[in-house]
């Protein structure tokens, strides 16, 4: 048996084609093993073996991972609105009412109400949002850089797009001489007109200056003597005049006639103020009564206004001819409507705030329920109103007696002109009422000076 067992392995050994034993297996071997499933090798149990000995690096049973990094794309975060911008009161108004029925009304009556509702607002109710985004955003801390507005940031402004350096006058345009005209702070002696013609009343006489030409005119002259001119006002489209008298008396003239059209007498007491509104010119008196008077028919006195108890220095009809302001020596001021109520000519708002007598009337352009009043030498303040709701919205110290206010629709800024003591023209930033600039000197008041000039910018 040991011979056959010798033969075989003999026989075995001389077969060149026979596998070898113990040799390494095939490449297609080791493939079919490693996708079958990795086994250790040598050198990782190695590795293991020597390192179980150390102290572990990490967290026990945190694996390890690369560090996280900040996202290529910008991540959104969630968005939270601004509660004093959100008009809730308003979107629950307009929530409830889509579940009630309409009610047929008519277009005149929806106007009505729409022009309620912005001046008592501010807006439309009816296209009111219900998250109103008012504010501006806060700006960033310095060197602080947001890399969603990188590509915003980064450009540079065009030239055409910069704001320029605005110019504000430091001395006055034009001087004209101005002998005789009364130092009187109740009395409104200068007007003008929609054509670019300044009225001027010196004592018992109007001049006419021409802004366009230069030329000037004496328009009229009091025949009584002791009389003189104790107000004047144009008419909206510049062509006719309205002159109160200290004789109680407001003559129509006709500018480019140079003709008197007509004498309207029924003051007790001197006209100081008047206004138009169309073809209604109101006017105002030392006995503090108010007359509106329509110059169309012969019987001119259509309706008598008391709310002063002393003489009415400041009247002034709104833009849109729907109230009527009116500002007294009793530190008074008045708001009326265009036509009497259930109650007869009774104010609509009664403002006591001013301690000095109010000259200076005013109403806003663009907010036709906003009005402006400056009081005399005893309150020195300028307060706007909101004739609607009757709030003061804001009161500033100006330091000066107030003598007339204007507004600039263009820079939403007023300008008022004072007299003692400073007699200075300020200019105030609406609404925030910031002062921008001020310009002092006895030439700035509305008033003349010791030299007898009037001074405009």
């Amino acid at each position: 048996m040991a011979q056959f067992a010798f033969e075989s392995d003999l026989h075995s050994l001389l077969q060149l084609d026979a596998p070898i034993p113990n040799a390494p297996p095939a490449r297609w071997q080791r493939k079919a093993k490693e996708a079958s499933g990795p086994a250790p090798s040598p050198m990782r149990a190695a590795n293991r073996s020597h390192s179980a000995g150390r102290t572990p690096g990490r967290t026990p049973g945190k694996s390890s991972s690369k560090v996280q990094t900040t996202p290529s794309k910008p991540g959104g975060d969630r968005y939270i609105p601004h509660r004093s911008a959100a008009q809730m009161e308003v979107a629950s108004f307009l929530l409830s009412k889509e579940n009630q029925p309409e009610n047929s009304q008519t277009p005149t009556k929806k106007e009505h109400q729409k022009a309620w509702a912005l001046n008592l607002n501010g807006f439309d109710v009816e296209e009111a949002k219900i998250l109103r985004l008012s504010g501006k955003p806060q700006n960033a801390p310095e060197g602080y850089q947001n890399r969603l507005k990188v590509l915003y940031s980064q450009k540079a402004t065009p030239g055409s797009s910069r704001k320029t350096c605005r110019y504000i006058p430091s001395l006055p345009d034009r001087i004209l001489d101005a002998p005789e005209i009364r130092n009187d702070y109740y009395l409104n002696l200068v007007d003008w007109s929609s054509g670019n013609v300044l009225a001027v009343a010196l004592d018992n006489s109007v001049y006419l200056w021409s802004a366009s030409s230069g030329d000037i005119l004496q328009l009229l002259q009091m025949e009584q003597p002791g009389e003189y001119v104790s107000s004047v006002a144009w008419i909206k489209e510049g062509n006719y005049l309205a002159v109160g008298t200290s004789s109680a008396e407001v003559q129509l003239w006709d500018v480019q006639q140079q003709k008197r059209l007509r004498n309207m007498t029924s003051h007790s007491a001197r006209v100081g103020s008047l206004s138009w509104n169309s073809y209604i010119l109101s006017s105002g008196s030392r006995s503090g009564h108010i007359h509106h008077h329509d110059v169309r028919v012969a019987e001119h006195h259509v309706a008598t206004l008391s709310g002063h108890s002393q003489e009415v220095c400041g009247l002034r009809w709104a833009p849109d001819g729907r109230h009527l302001a009116s500002g007294g020596n009793d530190n008074l001021v008045n708001v009326w409507p265009s036509a009497p109520g259930e109650g007869g000519w009774v104010p609509l708002q009664t403002f006591t705030q001013h301690q000095g007598a109010v000259k200076a009337v005013a109403w806003c352009p663009w907010q036709s329920s906003v009005l402006a009043t400056g009081g005399g030498t005893s309150d020195r303040h300028i307060r706007i109103w909101n004739v609607c709701s009757g709030a003061c919205l804001s009161a500033v110290d100006a330091h000066s007696q107030v003598c007339s206010i204007l507004w600039s629709p263009h820079y939403k800024e007023l300008i008022s002109g004072h007299g003692f003591a400073q007699n200075q023209l300020v200019i105030w930033k609406y609404p925030t009422m910031a002062k921008v600039a001020e310009l002092k000197g006895k030439w700035l008041g509305k008033k003349p000076d010791i030299k007898g000039h009037i001074m405009y910018d």
